[in-house]
């Protein structure tokens, strides 16, 4: 039996700090025997600022690929910034995929990107200040089955998820940075219907508690079988 492994974290400022919280839950998610492990997205940091100098810098890139080669595991890089390839000043928010050989055998973009206004304490999200959106669906074949690569709010559009299907995915990834607020209401819902609608299994890791003064996210991450059937949910 394929075992997948999420990974929930409170990423922080410090980027190094982050850097090493994941590298230890990934570790210790291969020593739990998962073939797969997915990060939530924005691991490295929620810290906007911080966004081009990572894109600029391929070092930590390296450094998932060389975790992914150590442990023998497929590692999703949840979401994490990139140069945009069209020239766009602006970043992309993209899942990278890494196979257990440490090679990054498949690049997502996001295309739905979270301009809302949300009634908390930070009141109002504009992506597209930031970031690119991306154009192309991506399905890819893995040791745990074809999947469908997508990054939170693309979860809010089901035809996105039925395009993924159509393509041949069964299992979909959903690494998110889910409000609070949201995530009380509509995380398990939506994350339920696009599994159920598809026939489709969905893993969701996404961030939690506090990141600064004004940003809170959901947690909750998961995995939930084609049947709506949550198989393991972390707090």
């Amino acid at each position: 039996m394929s075992q997948v492994a999420v990974v929930q974290m409170n990423s922080q400022a410090d980027v190094l700090y982050n850097m090493g919280e994941a590298r230890l839950m990934v570790r210790e998610a291969a020593e739990c025997g998962a073939q797969l492990v997915l990060l939530p997205e924005m691991f490295l940091t929620l810290d906007g600022s911080q966004f081009q100098a990572l894109a600029d810098d391929d070092g930590w890139v390296k450094q998932l690929s060389q975790w992914a080669r150590e442990f023998g595991i497929w590692l999703v890089a949840g979401a994490v910034p990139q140069n945009s390839p069209d020239g766009d000043p602006r970043v992309r928010s993209a899942c990278l995929v890494f196979d257990h050989r440490g090679h990054q055998v498949a690049r997502y973009d996001k295309i739905h990107l979270f301009d809302v206004d949300v009634g908390d304490t930070q009141g109002s999200y504009k992506e597209s200040r930031r970031f690119a959106p991306g154009n192309e669906l991506v399905v890819i074949d893995s040791p745990v089955g074809k999947l469908g690569l997508s990054i939170c709010f693309d979860v809010r559009f089901p035809e996105q998820y039925q395009a993924l299907t159509a393509a041949g995915a069964e299992v979909l990834l959903v690494p998110a940075a889910f409000t609070h607020k949201t995530g009380q209401v509509h995380w398990q819902t939506l994350l339920t219907a696009r599994a159920v609608e598809n026939q489709c299994y969905i893993v969701a890791a996404d961030q939690c508690g506090w990141h600064d003064d004004k940003r809170q996210t959901w947690g909750h991450s998961c995995v939930i079988d084609p049947w709506g059937k949550v198989l393991t949910m972390a707090g």
